[in-house]
């Protein structure tokens, strides 16, 4: 069972890479804006595979805050983004 949790682990890794360089090299903040998404998307899930892989729940309540905090900072940065396009 260890095996899949590291092919998991290395696909993740891949993931937020992948998403951190369209965070830098996007060109457009919508892009921005998606990979950010994405990355907190990859950070949880990770957090997840991890828990899973030690037995226990502890990390229940940081998986809630980091995927709310992540919804609620890509829903502020859409709407005060949208707000300067749109006067």
């Amino acid at each position: 069972m260890s095996v899949v949790f590291i092919i998991t682990g290395t696909l993740l890794v891949i993931a937020a890479l992948l998403a951190l360089v369209r965070m830098v090299a996007g060109p457009t903040t919508w892009d921005r804006i998606v990979a950010f998404d994405g990355f907190v998307i990859v950070t949880v899930s990770g957090i997840a595979v991890l828990e899973a892989a030690r037995g226990e729940g502890s990390a229940i309540m940081l998986l809630v805050v980091v995927s709310l905090l992540g919804f609620v900072g890509s829903l502020m940065a859409v709407r005060l983004w949208g707000e300067e396009e749109h006067p």
